[in-house]
């Protein structure tokens, strides 16, 4: 059995496993890595720990350390109350409010973590405040990262059209845009529909804000300082192009110097089950990746007779894939093994890396992704973490089974 065939089957078994039992998946990723880069792949420990994503990790302990002493000092109920008055107290454009904004943030170049982390945090403590469903708060704030991501000047974008252009491809700029602005915007609705957002029209933010609220009686110096410092990380972070992990773990360093007894105990609340789920899987997408598992399925595909089915097959080696691994990662891996079937299939070069880049990243509210991970992060504290995940697991179980196929016939089945 190659390679290839054995990174796939110990995916399936830690997947598996992970479900079925109580165990944190990164533990079993960091097993499942270990054994197949040991023993199937011959790689050395240090190079199989060389895979980890050190980026993600500190993503994720940056922000959720920054949050924590955001949540102690009061700053986001604060950044709640104002928002909530912004909005006229009319809590069903809330959800709406978190997509635009960060739909907006990725489409004029913003690193789609980056624009998750920073409204991600802030949107949940709207779904905490206002009982809002928590799941449908966190996959719209993703889904509104993924809405903007693919335009020409985004990350995602650039990436994408570069990768059409050394290739040979026409010029689908808009095509590939407008198709994930769509998509994401009709599975936004969807669950708005599904998780109780009729509801919310009826309701008003008056009705349940609390009569001792501490925004009546204005802004701390700490939450004046914890204000100031997230205008700097979105700053800095995102005009100047630098790593949001390294940025917010500075200024919650900063902030802990200003208050240290306060702050004492924000480090306890990073969201460490969290941070080993995504760096042990992180690692094993690595693994995976060394195997040739990804290459070795995208080339079975291109060897089928139909090249439409060839087509629906990539879509998914993209959507499975980068449930587990880094979506801007994957992209220029996967359109060039797609030049096959264009040339020879008859697909339309622009609605076929569409539906290959769409697909590729509606999965991002995987927990095991940046994005979904972060929401899982700063999940609400009136839900378990585990009841979160299995919310966002069964999630994305949905979007990774259905979405690549409902992807594949709006936007390659028709033209064929």
């Amino acid at each position: 059995m190659g390679p290839e065939w054995v990174a796939i089957l110990a995916l399936i078994a830690l997947f598996v496993v992970g479900t079925v039992l109580p165990i944190n998946m990164g533990a079993l990723a960091y097993v499942a890595a270990w054994l197949v880069g040991m023993y199937s792949l011959h790689l050395s420990e240090k190079e199989i720990l060389a895979g980890l994503s050190g980026d993600l990790v500190l993503t994720l302990i940056g922000v959720t350390f920054l949050f924590a002493i955001a949540r102690n000092n009061g700053t986001v109920d604060l950044i709640v109350a104002g928002a909530v008055r912004a909005v006229g107290g009319r809590v069903a454009l809330i959800p709406w409010v978190m997509f635009t904004v960060t739909a907006v943030l990725t489409a004029i170049g913003a690193v789609s973590p980056a624009a998750c982390a920073i409204i991600g945090p802030i949107a949940l403590g709207f779904a905490q405040r206002y009982k809002i469903s928590p799941l449908m708060m966190g996959m719209l704030v993703v889904h509104g990262a993924q809405a903007g991501g693919f335009s020409p000047i985004s990350i995602y974008g650039t990436i994408t059209n570069s990768v059409m252009a050394d290739n040979g491809l026409p010029n689908s700029e808009l095509t590939v845009f407008l198709s994930s602005l769509a998509v994401n915007l009709v599975l936004a609705a969807i669950l708005f529909v599904v998780l109780g957002g009729r509801k919310l029209m009826s309701q008003r933010a008056d009705e349940v804000e609390p009569d001792d609220s501490d925004e009546k009686h204005g802004a701390t110096r700490d939450q004046i300082l914890t204000l100031v410092a997230f205008l700097g990380v979105a700053v800095v972070a995102l005009a100047f192009d630098k790593n949001i992990g390294f940025v917010a773990i500075t200024a919650a360093v900063i902030l802990a110097i200003l208050s240290p007894l306060k702050n004492k105990d924000a480090a306890k609340q990073v969201a460490w089950p969290t941070v080993l789920l995504v760096a042990g899987v992180s690692t094993y997408a690595a693994i995976l990746t060394e195997a040739g598992s990804p290459q070795f399925v995208g080339k079975w595909a291109a060897g089928l007779g139909a090249a439409v089915i060839g087509a629906l097959v990539l879509c998914y080696v993209g959507g499975v894939v980068s449930a587990f691994a880094s979506s801007a990662a994957l992209l220029p891996v996967i359109i060039p093994i797609a030049l096959p079937l264009i040339a020879h299939g008859h697909l339309s070069a622009g609605l076929f890396v569409a539906a290959l880049a769409v697909s590729s990243t509606i999965v991002d509210v995987s927990p095991f992704s940046t994005n979904g991970a972060l929401m899982l992060a700063n999940r609400p504290d009136t839900i378990a973490e585990p009841v979160y995940y299995k919310q966002i697991l069964t999630y994305s179980v949905i979007v990774v089974l259905a979405g690549p196929l409902l992807v594949w016939a709006a936007l390659v089945a028709p033209g064929w």
